[in-house]
């Protein structure tokens, strides 16, 4: 499944479980993102402390009439420190064949759904064995239960090693104009190159863009400001145009529960901004002229 059947905005749900949403509310911030256009929806299973694929799931079972129409991301191999995990000591990665597929099994379980539509190494792992890994992805595509295959978070070298052995559709990176690195380490390169859309991680820098005192923040802020003045939107939906003006066609991530934020994502969409007003957000982000 290419990443190109998800909708051009995602839905990040890993505040889900500080939200204190009844089954009712959380049903209806569903139809809403739907009614947004936004029908794709990431999760992890480590979100929440391992408890947000299940407050969604319980959702969908309210609303069962949902399901057909919503594509659901999830991502595995990350240990956390926690009470529903006794046996673990230690923070840290596992993407054995074993725990991958035990983390569908749960994935599917605690989001009632009989198929995941894009499965993601959560993180890169140094013990990961690329035969391994293939072998299990091959497995669970061919029973059904995942759809689709990608990474998150990896290197164009670690990316390279995996889609050497099993089909990959997207690496989920982070990258927003206080976090450029993704424009010279290869990743956004790479990702055109395979024509692979990337998806986007906390393009609004985690809320940064608009709160943090730094100097490139507040550069920045005044870069997106008269954008936005000029073409009568929102700086955030300026911010999200920003990403998606790179020819690798990102898919951003919002993890806003408020949907006229989710609505400034999407309006984005629309918008198609000039190589000088990207390069003034960028001259901004960096703090000097392009050479």
């Amino acid at each position: 499944m290419p990443l190109s059947n998800f909708s051009p905005v995602v839905a990040g749900v890993w505040r889900m479980a500080s939200w204190e949403w009844s089954v009712a509310e959380r049903v209806r911030w569903i139809e809403q993102c739907l009614d947004a256009g936004v029908t794709t929806f990431d999760h992890a299973d480590i979100y929440g402390g391992y408890t947000v694929e299940a407050l969604f799931g319980e959702a969908l079972a309210a609303a069962p009439e949902l399901k057909a129409r919503v594509k659901l991301v999830t991502k595995c191999g990350i240990h956390l420190l926690n009470p529903s995990r006794p046996d673990t000591w230690i923070k840290h990665y596992d993407s054995s064949g074993r725990h991958i597929a035990a983390s569908v099994e749960r994935s599917l379980t605690n989001l009632g759904v009989e198929q995941l539509d894009l499965l993601l190494i959560h993180r890169p792992d140094h013990l990961m064995d690329v035969d391994e890994v293939a072998q299990v992805f091959d497995a669970l595509r061919a029973a059904g239960k995942v759809a689709a295959f990608g990474v998150s978070n990896f290197t164009p070298s670690q990316f390279a090693l995996l889609y050497s052995q099993t089909p990959l559709v997207t690496n989920q990176i982070e990258w927003h104009p206080l976090h450029l690195a993704p424009l010279t380490d290869g990743t956004l390169d790479q990702a055109q190159q395979l024509r692979l859309r990337p998806m986007i991680w906390s393009p609004l820098a985690g809320g940064s863009l608009f709160s943090s005192d730094s100097d490139a923040a507040h550069r920045v802020r005044r870069a997106m400001g008269r954008i936005a003045g000029e073409r009568g939107v929102s700086e955030a939906t300026v911010a999200y145009a920003w990403i998606g003006r790179h020819p690798s066609k990102p898919v951003a991530i919002t993890g806003s529960r408020r949907i006229e934020a989710i609505r400034e994502a999407v309006a984005a969409t629309e918008i198609v901004l000039t190589r000088q007003e990207w390069t003034e957000i960028l001259v901004a982000g960096t703090g000097k002229d392009v050479p």
